[in-house]
């Protein structure tokens, strides 16, 4: 029998540790989560609006009680995307092998890479295992999905699965989650773009950036949101969050938003609901994460 639950009720952190004590093995779906008008009461009786399973976000698979494999719905999960965002490829070769190994599995292009001297089999182990634990980290920030666990599925075939210990991954993405949440507070809107500000080469003279950092910044434009550029780049929402705001904190990029994104609007006094200039509100946003910390201490 299937598991079926909420993040809001069921966290991440608890469904791995019914995974881990009871040696589970199966697939665990996360699906966006769709708000609909209707009301329902939570385990303290508060009302709220029922949220319904929507596109398939990320997956993860167990076997016997150990991570396996896991998968974002709406990143690129090729062999030869997780070798490239390890290091262990450029992007050119990235790209011809995508293209040419289309129609091999994973494992199969894997003995292709090692036999041609790309990449050895502890490279293509390390970049899966640290692709895995990526996903199911960021996972571990979510708090609202839909989710299902269905027991006894195993991995698409051809894949390469690499068994990771629950009880580690539990406690380092535990610890995760409580440093991006101040990230999460900064950046909470991942649909706004970027974009350079005036005379952006004087900021960059002289800076030293990562690899991750200049992929993203090749891709900052007013038209792509941050959404798109973690798609294009093959990050996660959480790692998207911390390169973002290193840009932001150095003035190296800004926050826009992307055409066609309606703005926000606030409730004015006579009731009535009025957009704020985009201005206002950063200002607005500054404000109420000062005057929400002085309530705190």
């Amino acid at each position: 029998m299937a598991l079926k639950g909420n993040l809001a009720d069921f966290s991440t952190t608890q469904i791995l540790h019914l995974i881990n004590l009871a040696k589970k093995t199966g697939t665990l779906r996360l699906y966006e989560p769709v708000v609909t008008k209707e009301m329902i009461a939570d385990g303290a009786g508060h009302k709220r609006p029922r949220i319904i399973p929507g596109k398939e976000r990320a997956t993860a698979t167990f076997e016997q009680g150990r991570l396996v494999l896991a998968a974002m719905g709406d990143h690129d999960g090729h062999l030869a995307s997780v070798l490239h965002k390890a290091g262990k490829l450029n992007a050119e070769q990235a790209r011809v092998i995508r293209e040419r190994g289309s129609k091999y599995s994973d494992k199969a292009l894997a003995l292709m890479l090692i036999n041609a001297n790309y990449v050895t089999k502890a490279d293509i182990v390390r970049s899966i295992r640290q692709h895995t634990l990526d996903i199911v980290y960021d996972v571990m920030t979510w708090q609202r999905e839909p989710f299902v666990f269905e027991e006894n599925v195993s991995p698409p075939p051809g894949r390469i699965t690499v068994p990771i210990d629950l009880k580690n991954v539990i406690i380092e993405g535990t610890r995760r989650a409580r440093e991006i949440k101040p990230l999460e507070e900064e950046l909470p809107n991942l649909d706004l773009a970027l974009k350079f500000p005036e005379s952006p080469g004087d900021k960059f003279r002289g800076v030293r950036l990562s690899v991750e950092e200049w992929r993203v910044v090749g891709f900052v434009n007013p038209k792509n949101s941050i959404h798109q550029i973690a798609k294009a780049c093959s990050m996660t929402d959480t790692e998207i969050r911390r390169v973002v705001y290193g840009l932001l904190q150095a003035g190296l990029v800004e926050l826009v938003r992307p055409p066609g994104m309606a703005p926000p609007k606030v409730q004015a006094a006579d009731g009535t609901r009025r957009t704020l200039p985009q201005g206002a509100q950063v200002k607005r946003s500054v404000v109420e994460r000062l005057i929400a910390r002085i309530k705190e201490a």
